[in-house]
């Protein structure tokens, strides 16, 4: 993993994950399934000394010729785990204290699983004072190329561009993660990231990932599989408040644009530079910056030399 690359990163760039600031702050369940046979009930014994004897030839003998088989009991559908309500949430935390702070805390996901030699590009879309601009070339050189990504997606970026959103929503190459609901980082204690105040508590945590998680569920029909905050900064009490909601946490390997503040040739050498299985973390709500045109300058190369992409839930 690329550490010291992040870290260079992120004091050249002067904390500028906030990209999606403002200018001024850039820097199974599977439950077992039921085996489909009734249990037997006591009134369904009989008892051997009144019932009739059973032949060996009707005991053994195949249904008639040609008789159709009994058709399988239908599987009952599998139930969701409960998600816990804003209440339960602040009542199992509230009093917990956190013990880390940062880009990687425990539920933090910062590389593919040991062994994919494959490369996942994530873009976000921040919305609000970070930008509601959507970055089409960056979109269209993707799926001219057939390279997918995972695309994290603010509540207020999604209300700006409800075309733009239907489009990406329905493109298979593509698949949408949430990116909150106000673009804050995670925190129980109001932590604060290159100067965007953190959720205040346990209750706004739950408000920052529920809200936009319930609001993509209804518009995709399926609840999202991962999160970024915003400026990707956690305190570890608020990863496990993901988790409970059902989703993972998604950090970064390599800072790909560093928050839409590099030029283009930036942007291809930290691309470029992503080694098997990184997650490489990029903006797609910065049209004419060096996002798209780096990207387009990087990928052919690491493609023509074998390199897949995936979307993070193609390994994960």
């Amino acid at each position: 993993m690329a550490v010291s690359r992040r870290a260079l990163l992120m004091v050249v760039a002067g904390g500028a994950l906030a990209g999606c600031g403002t200018k001024a702050a850039s820097p199974g369940d599977g439950s077992p399934s039921p085996s489909g046979s009734a249990p037997a009930t006591a009134g369904a014994a009989t008892d051997a000394s009144t019932a009739p004897a059973a032949s060996a030839t009707s005991a053994t003998s195949a249904p008639p010729a040609g008789a159709a088989a009994a058709p399988a009991a239908p599987e009952p559908p599998k139930q969701p785990p409960h998600e816990p309500t804003r209440d339960e949430v602040v009542e199992r935390y509230g009093g917990a204290a956190p013990a880390d702070w940062g880009l990687e805390v425990a539920g933090v996901i910062t590389e593919l699983p040991d062994g994919e030699g494959a490369t996942a590009l994530t873009f976000d879309a921040c919305g609000g004072p970070g930008g509601n601009g959507y970055d089409a070339d960056l979109i269209d050189f993707l799926r001219a190329h057939g390279v997918p990504a995972t695309l994290f997606l603010n509540a207020r970026w999604i209300d700006a561009n409800p075309d733009e959103f239907e489009q990406l929503a329905t493109d298979p190459l593509f698949e949408i993660g949430n990116h909150g609901t106000v673009h804050r980082p995670l925190s129980v204690t109001g932590r604060s990231a290159y100067g965007i105040a953190g959720t205040g508590d346990v209750g706004e945590v739950y408000d920052e990932v529920a809200g936009n998680a319930h609001k993509l569920a209804a518009l995709l029909g399926h609840p999202p599989r991962f999160f970024r905050s915003g400026t990707a900064h956690y305190d570890d009490i608020a990863t496990r408040v993901v988790a409970d909601l059902g989703e993972r946490v998604a950090g970064f390997t390599v800072n790909g644009d560093g928050g839409a503040t590099l030029s283009a040739s930036q942007v291809r050498q930290e691309v470029a530079s992503a080694p098997p299985g990184a997650i490489v973390i990029g903006h797609l709500n910065h049209p004419g910056g060096g996002t798209a045109p780096g990207v387009a300058a990087a990928v052919p190369g690491m493609l023509a030399a074998g390199r897949r992409f995936v979307r993070l839930s193609d390994v994960m």
